[in-house]
């Protein structure tokens, strides 16, 4: 289908003993532009961030990066290497300082998505 976005959604979660807010700090202004010029496949790259809810437990994850591609092979290639662990090892090194490497997720996902002005007629 040509409205298909492939994606990639990675679950990560900080490093113990680190607060929320030097987590998105560190990786807004140190990690992102470190990792910049190695995003020459993806079209898109976004975080969103796990806001706390007093009273609720600490969530499995901090943020949700997503990766988004205009074809699949593209991102299973992507994909590949994460899951082989070849990334540069200057990205691999400061994830090391700010993630808790062994709670990283990530999934291959297509998205569909439906206009909302469509379903008003």
């Amino acid at each position: 289908m040509a409205d298909e976005m492939h994606k990639l959604l990675i679950f990560l979660k900080r490093k113990p003993g680190m607060s929320v807010e030097d987590f998105r700090a560190y990786y807004e202004e140190k990690h992102v532009p470190l990792i910049m010029p190695y995003m020459t496949g993806p079209v898109r790259y976004r975080r969103s961030y796990v806001d706390p809810v007093e009273d609720l437990s600490e969530p499995e994850f901090d943020v949700v990066t997503e990766l988004s591609f205009t074809d699949a092979k593209m991102r299973d290639m992507v994909l590949a290497g994460m899951l082989a662990d070849q990334l540069p090892a200057e990205v691999i090194e400061d994830e090391k300082r700010f993630l808790d490497r062994a709670r990283s997720r990530v999934h291959a996902v297509t998205e569909h998505e439906t206009p909302l002005e469509a379903a008003e007629q």
